[in-house]
């Protein structure tokens, strides 16, 4: 490697960024999931009370992870070339966040507007459910293709230090905004001034989500600035200062794409990113910058899928473990509440709704929600235990034992099924959410890091890998979890006859994510 190359390598990583700079950009985990906490409090209730047949209930929940399954991918590499003079991810991102704020308005204040206009019953009903399912997968819809957009913002802008910083102020702002989301939609609004105010409990409930969604959103697109793609400095800036200034900014970031041919004084070697969306032409010999002249293609999703196919292993098996997980994790929790009622509480949902079995019922699930609460909490406080324990264990051993403990905490509820140890089990849950929010994207971050110094090592003058598909190929995996839990696991509580199977699949598809990890995750130091 010459000294001008070893020069450039030494400007590549973006400045350090102070800690409320990272706290700030990790707020919008805070709205998003407080938001999440509303609908997954609420969205049963609501769905039933404007007449949603049961037989449909199922395809509210399929709709929105089959559209991100599709189309996550998409994103990603649309915002790995998006030329904005805002930047490539905060465009998507403040989009994604509008589609959300609309879809909780329709969800939470669909019936009542329908109600306002419609004055014939038959179509009021009809309309209400209409506009309620279309909030409910609006909503679910832009919730989950956010999250990509977001980490790779991250990425970008962050060196490698500041991503794993990055990650957990995530982990840590998610779980406090699920456990202040589920605490609102605990309390008792209706009979309070401002919900008398308001008009009624769930009109208190969606200005709580709005307000604090636009707010950390805003706060969250204004935390760190973010470089425009393709923007070259003028004729007058090109001094080897300044070129170096440039190479800074864009040749060492996550999703980096390949820039306008800009003419770099001879002292200064020529080391134009390429693209990372195209996971297909990264693994091949071509690249951008040996052919400058050469305009690369925005993806299809033909290519793309099969550039996902192609990615290197390590990714690929990154992204099974992050299935097993979530799989594991969903199994969990979108029946978690109707296992309390059912199976601690011994009610019955299908009783009279002034008897006394379905009173039972009833204060299960509430007890359900102060579980999800505590599994919020908990999530929180673990994703800081986890920057102590990761110098110990390193990041394979945290994600083995994300997975371990909650395969022995949900296997111990179902043998063990009384209130005190469920609500005490359920911190678990919070161990396996920090987990999946962090450590995937803090291996990605590490594989880039290995990728870069390769590079060095071998003299090449290429861009790394950016992060665009990577993070939306995971976040898919969430989709494709969501889809398996909604068309599966409802049939196998029908054959069993007992909600006692949630607790047993998320248990066994959770040790089994144990066994992958430990023999397929590569190691990193």
């Amino acid at each position: 490697m010459t000294s001008g190359e070893s020069v450039v390598y030494q400007n590549m990583d973006p400045p350090k960024r102070s800690r409320g700079r990272l706290i700030l950009h990790g707020m919008v985990m805070f709205g998003r999931e407080f938001c999440y906490a509303v609908e997954a409090a609420f969205v049963t209730p609501v769905l039933l009370s404007v007449g949603l047949p049961r037989s449909l209930y199922s395809l509210v929940w399929l709709i929105s992870p089959i559209l991100g399954f599709l189309l996550q991918p998409i994103i990603g590499s649309a915002s790995d070339y998006c030329r904005s003079p805002w930047g490539r991810r905060r465009p998507y991102i403040l989009a994604l966040g509008i589609f959300m704020l609309l879809g909780i308005t329709l969800f939470l204040n669909g019936d009542a507007v329908i109600s306002a206009i419609v004055t014939d019953k038959s179509l009021k009903s009809v309309w209400a459910i209409v506009v309620v399912m279309f909030g409910v997968v609006l909503f679910d819809f832009a919730a989950d293709f956010i999250d990509g957009p977001i980490k790779a913002y991250l990425f970008d802008v962050c060196s490698y230090h500041d991503k794993e910083r990055g990650l957990h102020y995530h982990a840590l702002l998610t779980g406090l905004g699920g456990a202040f989301g589920y605490l609102v939609g605990a309390m008792d609004w209706g009979h309070s001034v401002i919900g008398k105010l308001l008009g009624s409990e769930y009109q208190v409930i969606y200005f709580f989500s709005a307000l604090t969604w636009a707010i950390f959103l805003t706060v969250h697109l204004f935390s760190i600035p973010e470089q425009p793609l393709g923007k070259a400095p003028s004729d007058s800036d090109l001094t080897p200062p300044s070129a170096l200034r440039l190479l800074g900014s864009h040749s060492n970031v996550y999703g980096s794409l390949a820039k306008e041919p800009v003419s770099l004084p001879s002292s200064v070697p020529d080391h134009r990113p390429r693209s990372f969306s195209a996971l297909g032409e990264a693994n091949a010999v071509t690249s951008s910058a040996k052919q400058p002249n050469k305009a690369q293609k925005k993806m299809t999703f033909r290519s793309l899928m099969k550039a996902i196919i192609n990615m290197p292993q390590h990714y690929r098996y990154l992204c099974v473990s992050h299935l097993l997980g979530w799989t594991a994790f969903l199994c969990n929790m979108l029946f978690f509440t109707d296992f309390m009622g059912q199976i601690v509480y011994k009610g019955n949902p299908y009783a009279d709704h002034n008897s006394a079995a379905y009173a039972t019922y009833e204060r299960g699930v509430e007890i359900g929600c102060w579980g999800l609460c505590i599994n919020a909490v908990s999530s929180a406080l673990y994703s800081y235990v986890q920057r102590f324990l990761l110098q110990y264990i390193g990041l394979k051993g945290l994600y083995f034992m994300g997975y371990f403990v909650f395969g022995l905490g949900t296997s111990l509820i179902g043998l063990f099924p009384n209130i005190i140890a469920t609500l005490v089990l359920c911190s678990v849950f919070g161990v396996m959410s920090s987990t999946l929010y962090t450590i995937p994207f803090n291996l990605v971050a590490e594989y880039q890091r290995e990728e870069e110094e390769q590079m060095k090592l071998r003299g090449i003058d290429e861009g790394p890998r950016g992060t665009g598909v990577d993070c939306a190929a995971l976040t898919c995996m969430v989709q494709l979890a969501q889809i398996i839990v909604g068309a599966g696991l409802g049939a196998l509580v029908n054959m069993a006859g007992s909600v006692i199977v949630v607790v047993v699949s998320a248990s066994t598809m959770s040790l089994l994510g144990c066994i992958f990890i430990a023999l397929f995750i590569k190691y990193v130091d």
